[in-house]
């Protein structure tokens, strides 16, 4: 598989260390590096002009990444980039095209302080990371929807931030999936298993599904601010992000353990933590509506799970904040904003009105299970778009070279460099 090599870098000037907010869980982002392997190597067996057309695009998405702070113009116009560059990447796939081992493709993260580069020569690979990078720009952006442009003032996440951050999770999702279902096959286990850690298989499952949860998580904040919606629908919005948090969980802990691993498991504890309390508060609330004097001591039952819940949900929280690379703890917003309040509230009034049917059931009164739910989100559909048609081989127009002489001038030139 290539190489993985440290890049050597220096800096000019000791930089203010900017802490990120954290809402919804980026994985590191990963960039392009400009090598000059892909025109040499291509050169002679495809034409020139979409050779060039291949390393223009992929040195302006290199040029655009170097920034670790992206935002904003930056995002659209990576993603731009990438959709443009997509169609050419798909060409160099294609069996019949001949170069879909030749080019040695390099990429680095730019997030983990040593620039690590991988090299990989499968145009797979490349296609992979494309799509990966997509994705992960499509999570930076979402978590920039809810959060304040300024950091002095309360935070208010309107509802419209919300609603975009869901689609942004669904179309993340997409892109998620159908790096698992139509990318990862095609390449051989030997490069699968030395790829980087947000690469493998069951990180890109996780943080599929996990996207799905926090579009959950929102869904729930736009009820809780929903004068119409019902308890039933609310508590089965938590449970529902419950169940996505579980089946995150599962794929991410089976991996060998990196930095950012211990970071995002901690993530989902967290986020868990909070999904839980909120679906025994609203259960709780659903139960008390009986008129048996056991849906009482039920409902207390829920209630003081939920208290329990969200104290140990506020230490995950810090925990998360604190490990590498540490992350700001942020304000409340959302469903959890009012919850906060409310949980403590009910539970103290609830226990004290039916306490002594507690006392009376003597201890035998247990927390109920919560109710399971079809689960609803589904991620957005992905294709890849068409092959470029500069891939047309009928108006190609090429010197006339075999593949030996194309490989022997290419090392000679090297060389010669």
């Amino acid at each position: 598989m290539g190489c993985t090599a440290s890049s050597m870098y220096k800096i000019a000037r000791k930089k203010k260390k900017n802490i990120p907010l954290v809402t919804i869980f980026v994985p590191p982002l990963r960039v392009p590096v400009q090598s000059d392997d892909v025109p040499k190597m291509l050169r002679g067996l495809i034409p020139k002009h979409l050779v060039d057309k291949i390393t223009s695009l992929r040195n302006q998405i290199v040029f655009v990444a170097q920034d670790t702070g992206i935002c904003g113009n930056a995002v659209q116009e990576l993603q731009g980039a990438l959709e443009e560059y997509l169609p050419l990447i798909v060409g160099l796939t294609k069996r019949e095209n001949g170069v879909r081992e030749l080019v040695e493709f390099k990429w680095k993260n730019i997030e983990d302080g040593k620039h690590v580069q991988v090299c990989v020569k499968d145009s797979w690979f490349e296609l992979l990371s494309v799509v990966h990078m997509m994705a992960t720009l499509t999570l930076r952006e979402a978590n920039s929807k809810l959060i304040s442009k300024d950091p002095t003032s309360d935070r208010v996440v309107t509802s419209d931030s919300m609603s975009n951050a869901v689609d942004l999770l669904l179309k993340a999702a997409g892109y998620l999936e159908f790096c698992m279902r139509d990318v990862l096959v095609h390449i051989p286990a030997d490069i699968k298993s030395k790829m980087p850690g947000d690469l493998q298989e069951d990180v890109i499952g996780a943080m599929s599904i996990q996207a799905l949860a926090q579009g959950t998580e929102m869904q729930l904040g736009l009820a809780v601010e929903n004068r119409n919606a019902t308890l039933p629908v609310k508590r089965r919005l938590a449970c529902e992000q419950l169940s996505y948090l579980g089946q995150a969980h599962f794929p991410l802990s089976k991996c060998i353990d990196n930095g950012n691993r211990k970071k995002h498991l901690l993530f989902i504890k967290w986020k868990y933590l909070e999904a839980k309390a909120a679906a025994y508060y609203y259960n709780g609330l659903i139960m008390d509506k009986g008129t048996n004097p056991s849906c009482h001591t039920t409902a207390v039952c829920c209630f003081l799970a939920a208290e329990e819940l969200l104290t140990e949900s506020k230490k995950a929280c810090l925990n998360f904040c604190l490990a590498v690379p540490i992350t700001r703890t942020p304000p409340l917003w959302g469903a959890m904003k009012h919850l906060s309040k409310k949980i403590p509230e009910t539970a103290f009034k609830k226990s004290q009105m039916y306490g002594y049917l507690l006392d009376q059931e003597k201890g035998l009164q247990g927390v109920p299970d919560l109710p399971e739910f079809e689960l609803s989100l589904k991620p957005e559909e992905y294709e890849l778009p068409e092959m470029n048609e500069a891939w047309d081989r009928e108006k190609w127009e090429i010197p006339d070279q075999t593949l030996k002489e194309h490989l022997i001038d290419s090392g000679d030139e090297t060389e010669s460099d």
